[in-house]
């Protein structure tokens, strides 16, 4: 073993192992800095307990874990593979010599899934168990079921800010054991941004004064690969022949990746554009400088589409602080963060557990994998969220993984053994049995590995890319394809552009897509989202949607393949219903019947067709006119005065009458309407005497007789004339009759027993108002001199007596005599 520089966690090893002698269990707490990643399997080495078994170490990234391994290996003066190894997905490094394997988290779910008993596994180290990925979540709630099997088998949880106490009371009250950290002084410095600029524009001014006013190299965090790509594209050429421009994110290969994290060449400087994969598990030699934009790129669930889109967000205070200390990781540093120093303190404290906000389908899947229904039974930190869970069950459910009690079917089982999502291993199960396994499993490499053979939106196009890649990423994706055939033994098949977009409608059938005109696309769940118009995609009657961005209603579609008619009628035969739908068109006034075939959310076929169900077709019409207006109906003249009567009464005397006001009979879709319109489809068609029949059943004829008593129609007017009552007036009950036919009546006039004054409206013998009171005598008594000397000059012809009460009541100019 070479000789190693101490690091601080060299002071804790001694009681890390006694602890992991004397128990099975640990936590190890060790800021970034302190070494534990490489330290701590090396050291575990000649344990007693581990006799000839293998140390297994889980890292969040395939870039960490490539990265422990070689320095680790480097350590021992090996190759990688030797004594150490790694195993992620599309690239392994073991050999019959190998005790310390560095493995993704996933990698290890499919390992503990296969051997329950971790067969010839010493000891499992959770390193970096502070991310809370789902795939350590579950390893570690696997593991510890699986020590019902293997007593002996140790557990390490190792994380820089994880809340120790609350793991080790999980584990089951075991030790603790924290190491400081080794970070050299990093100084901090904010950069204010305009608000309104670009951050990549932000980004790029912040580096060349970076590079001004310090020496070494910088690591540059940004949301993501479009950032970065735009941020390297305006830094090209700009920078001196002395400076390196060096990306690093997931979608690189593992040679593109490893030359972001070595050292820069004696006498030159690197600028690493990196996403929150430089965050932590990793050292990167030669970084003294930190440029924070702030900003991650986090994905985000959402269960009532399945779809998963990513987001731009701040990245909390633990994440900034990690991102911070790596430009002290070899020595003093500067970091500079892109944002007022006052909102650090806003920022969130930690990212939130991503068994919060992911898609559960693969959990549950593996969940019933294990023998259990119900995820409670698990030793998890945090439940998994209701209604994502019940979603993924769901789904499960849809594609026969599971039963209708939530155990694993044997189609189950063939998925969990696929390491990929359970849609794309049923659309690899299901192509193998028609002998295109290794096609569909190709795809699925395709749409799970972002950037393969190129960025392009056609998955079709970029598929014959990848079958023809000669490079080495091609080959091992190629490979990796191969591997998953084989697990479900899948005859190697070709397949043509229709068939691509059948496999994969196969794995997401709740993203076929129909096109709307002007490059958007609805998907059968429901959402909405666009292609640009210039696209070749964006000219297909339907796509299946395999990757989208942005909220509901505005999304953007990132990569689909085209779908035609007759698959989408072949594929979904189960789910596509056909039925005739009514529905109320407001512009012609009448109900419509169209016949559409559905899948889902999308219309496949659509005409018009002749009503057949006459009881929906009259709830519909009545709904229509409810909405429209109840006063677009054919009342007549005394159906509308009736109304207005028994809403008056309602008002004044309270619910024993009905309010048949056009407000209240628009209640309920109008319901009150419905039998008496049966077979009607058009709202000219209701006439006056459907209305009576539906306002006999609202106010019976008993009740029309006391109405009639309470509010007559009429009022009996001195002179002889019946006038009409207006029961429809804003200000109650309204009588607007001529002052002259009342003359010699010393009583106001009153309906409801005498209990409500009619508002009169006294008119000139040319109909026009002249007064309105509600206090007949006093007008008789007050104001009626003045008012008689105003009429007697404009109708002269007419009788205005002195005393109205003495005066005989006429309809005429003078009474008769």
């Amino acid at each position: 073993m070479r000789p190693a520089d101490p690091l601080p966690i060299d002071a804790v090893l001694a009681e890390l192992r006694a602890a992991l002698e004397e128990g099975t269990r640990a936590v190890l707490v060790a800021p970034p800095g302190a070494g534990k990643t490489t330290r701590v399997p090396l050291a575990l080495l000649d344990a007693p307990w581990r006799r000839d078994g293998r140390i297994v170490m889980l890292e969040p990234r395939r870039l960490a874990a490539r990265a422990a391994a070689r320095r680790m290996a480097e350590t021992l003066g090996e190759a990688v593979g030797e004594t150490v190894g790694y195993r992620v997905r599309m690239d392994t490094k073991v050999s019959a010599r190998t005790r310390i394997e560095v493995v993704t988290e996933g990698v290890f779910t499919r390992m503990v899934l296969n051997d329950p008993e971790l067969t010839g596994v010493a000891a499992v180290l959770f390193d970096e168990f502070h991310e809370r990925s789902l795939d350590a979540d579950l390893g570690l709630a696997l593991t510890l079921d699986a020590t019902a099997l293997r007593e002996d088998l140790r557990i390490l949880v190792m994380s820089a800010t994880l809340d120790g106490t609350a793991v080790a009371a999980l584990l089951g009250a075991v030790p603790v054991i924290e190491s400081e950290g080794r970070a050299f002084p990093v100084e901090t410095r904010h950069i204010i941004p305009d608000p309104k600029a670009r951050i990549e524009a932000v980004v790029v001014a912040a580096i060349r004064r970076a590079l001004a006013e310090e020496t070494g190299s910088l690591l540059v965090f940004l949301p993501g690969q479009a950032e970065i790509g735009r941020v390297a594209e305006a830094l090209d050429g700009s920078v001196g022949g002395l400076t390196d421009i060096a990306p690093l994110y997931g979608q690189l290969t593992a040679a593109e990746q490893d030359r972001a994290i070595l050292p820069a060449p004696p006498g030159r400087r690197k600028i690493v554009l990196a996403t929150a994969i430089a965050q932590t598990s990793l050292t990167i030699e030669g970084i003294s400088v930190v440029l924070d934009s702030g900003l991650a790129r986090l994905p985000v669930y959402e269960p009532d589409t399945g779809l998963t889109r990513l987001e731009t967000r701040r990245v909390s205070r633990a994440a900034a602080d990690q991102r911070r200390g790596r430009a002290g990781r070899t020595g003093p540093g500067v970091c500079y963060r892109l944002w007022h120093e006052g909102q650090t303190a806003s920022l969130k404290p930690f990212d939130p557990p991503e068994i919060l906000a992911a898609d559960l389908t693969g959990f549950a899947l593996d969940v019933a994998g294990w023998g259990v229904t119900d995820p409670d039974a698990l030793a998890l930190l945090d439940p998994p969220p209701a209604p994502a869970w019940n979603e993924a069950m769901a789904l499960l459910r849809a594609i026969g993984g599971l039963d209708g009690k939530g155990h694993i079917t044997a189609h189950g089982r063939l998925l969990a053994r696929l390491p990929l999502h359970p849609r794309l291993g049923h659309m690899i199960a299901l192509a193998a049995a028609e002998g295109a396994a290794s096609d569909a499993a190709l795809l699925a490499v395709l749409v799970s590995e972002h950037g393969l053979a190129g960025t392009g939106t056609d998955l079709g196009a970029r598929f014959e890319r990848l079958r023809r890649d000669g490079s080495q990423r091609g080959r091992q994706a190629r490979g990796l394809a191969g591997r998953w055939a084989g697990l479900v033994e899948g005859r190697k098949g070709e397949a043509s552009g229709a068939e691509l977009g059948r496999h994969l409608a196969r794995a997401f059938p709740d993203r076929v897509a129909q096109a709307m005109g002007g490059g958007r696309f609805r998907l059968a769940n429901g959402r909405q989202a666009a292609l640009d118009e210039t696209e070749a995609l964006a000219r297909a009657p339907f796509l299946v949607v395999a990757d989208m961005t942005g909220a509901a209603g505005r999304g953007h579609i990132r990569s689909a393949i085209g779908l035609d008619r007759e698959t989408i009628a072949a594929e979904f035969a189960d789910r596509i219903a056909t039925e005739t739908e009514l529905a109320f068109d407001a512009a012609a006034r009448a109900v419509r019947a169209r016949r559409r075939t559905r899948l889902g959310a999308l219309v496949l076929d659509d005409a018009p067709s002749a009503i057949a169900d006459g009881a929906e077709a009259a709830r519909l019409l009545a709904e229509g006119v409810a909405r429209i207006g109840i006063d677009k109906l054919s009342w007549t003249r005394e159906q509308r005065a009736l109304r207005a009567r028994a809403s008056f009464l309602h008002e004044a005397l309270g619910a024993e009458w009905p309010d048949l006001s056009d407000a209240a009979l628009a209640e309920d879709g109008a319901l009150w309407l419905v039998p008496h319109i049966a077979g009607l489809s058009r709202l000219d068609a209701i006439t006056p005497d459907h209305l009576a029949a539906a306002l006999f059943d609202l106010l019976p004829w008993e009740r029309r007789g006391r109405i009639d008593a309470l509010l007559p129609s009429h009022f009996a007017a001195p002179s002889g004339s019946h006038v009409p009552i207006d029961y429809g007036a804003e200000n109650g009950p309204v009588l607007a009759i001529r002052v002259q036919e009342l003359f010699g009546l010393d009583s106001h006039p009153a309906i409801a027993d005498g209990r409500i004054r009619l508002l009169l409206s006294l008119l000139s013998p040319a109909h026009r108002p002249i007064q309105t009171t509600r206090d007949l005598p006093g007008f008789w008594r007050g104001s009626w001199k003045e008012v008689a000397r105003d009429l007697k000059g404009r109708y002269p012809r007419h009788y205005w007596p002195d005393d109205p009460l003495a005066a005989q009541a006429t309809n005429r100019a003078k009474p008769r005599g």
